[in-house]
């Protein structure tokens, strides 16, 4: 018997820092939101222990996997004696802002408790998937959502307003933890209206989520890798009525009214050399 699921990628429409807890770690306020770009995960279930296997060879397929903890996890919570195989086809750009680890983990666990038949309501599954990355209880619900506290203090929203997305990743891999340490440093001047935004949404307005998109985070990651700031700009050239890094970067997104734009925004892209991982794609 054997399970597939998909796991959804997710971009930043807003994205704001607004202090430090005590811990060490950074309060954020953000807006998410799923894209139609997605990982497959295959579940098998095996004799004992956890297999984890990858098309990519860029990723762990041990221990240090995302799937693979949340697949111990699972096992351990809910007294799985039972071993599981897990296979990750991956298509979601690797070190990228997009929560492709985060999401891989969440859907790994959806899939044991389907394979295994161990249901548990999906606040019980935040609660787990906190433990293994700030981004997992997001990934869990998926669809538009407020984010606050170190990403796990999730509001459910309306659906944002229909469009057309541009995914661009250049050839470079950020670390969030290195965002994060030098944003000290940088500060924080300008901070993106994420409260008018959660309105803008609820009411139905993308021109009101178009005009508050911001991401304090490109403060630290553009001035180190001015490709992104490269892209943005080309983007709107190309028709995006508004483009941004989403996460901690590198991908950057534009936002359009009409799928045919996106799609020859995207080709000129390609030519360019800018970007290596292209996708079309809408909010989901």
């Amino acid at each position: 018997m054997e399970y597939q699921i998909k796991a959804y990628a997710k971009i930043n429409l807003g994205l704001d820092v607004i202090g430090k807890l005590p811990d060490g770690y950074h309060e954020v306020k953000t807006v998410m939101q799923t894209v139609g770009i997605y990982d497959e995960l295959t579940l098998e279930k095996a004799e004992s222990g956890i297999t984890v296997t990858t098309d990519s060879d860029k990723l762990p397929a041990g221990e240090d996997n995302l799937v693979y903890k949340a697949a111990k996890l699972m096992k351990e919570k809910y007294h799985i004696q039972e071993g599981v195989k897990i296979h990750l086809k991956k298509n979601i750009p690797i070190a990228a802002g997009m929560a492709g680890g985060s999401t891989d983990a969440a859907a790994a666990m959806k899939g044991m408790s389907r394979l295994f038949g161990r249901e548990a309501d999906l606040q019980e599954f935040m609660k787990m998937g906190v433990t293994i990355g700030a981004d997992v209880p997001y990934c869990i619900i998926g669809g538009t959502a407020l984010a606050e506290g170190i990403g796990e203090k999730l509001t459910p929203l309306e659906l944002a307003p229909e469009c057309y997305v541009l995914v661009a990743k250049p050839d470079i891999s950020v670390s969030t933890k290195y965002v994060y340490e030098h944003l000290d440093a940088v500060g924080v001047k300008v901070h993106p209206d994420i409260d008018g935004m959660v309105e803008a949404i609820n009411a139905g307005s993308l021109q009101g989520i178009l005009d508050r998109m911001g991401n304090v985070l490109e403060a630290v990651t553009i001035p180190k890798y001015p490709v992104i700031d490269d892209i943005k700009r080309r983007m709107r050239e190309l028709g995006a009525v508004n483009s941004l890094m989403s996460g901690s970067g590198p991908t950057v997104f534009g936002i359009f009214l009409d799928e045919d734009h996106a799609q020859a925004a995207m080709g000129r892209l390609r030519e360019e050399g800018l970007a290596k991982q292209l996708f079309v794609t809408t909010f989901c």
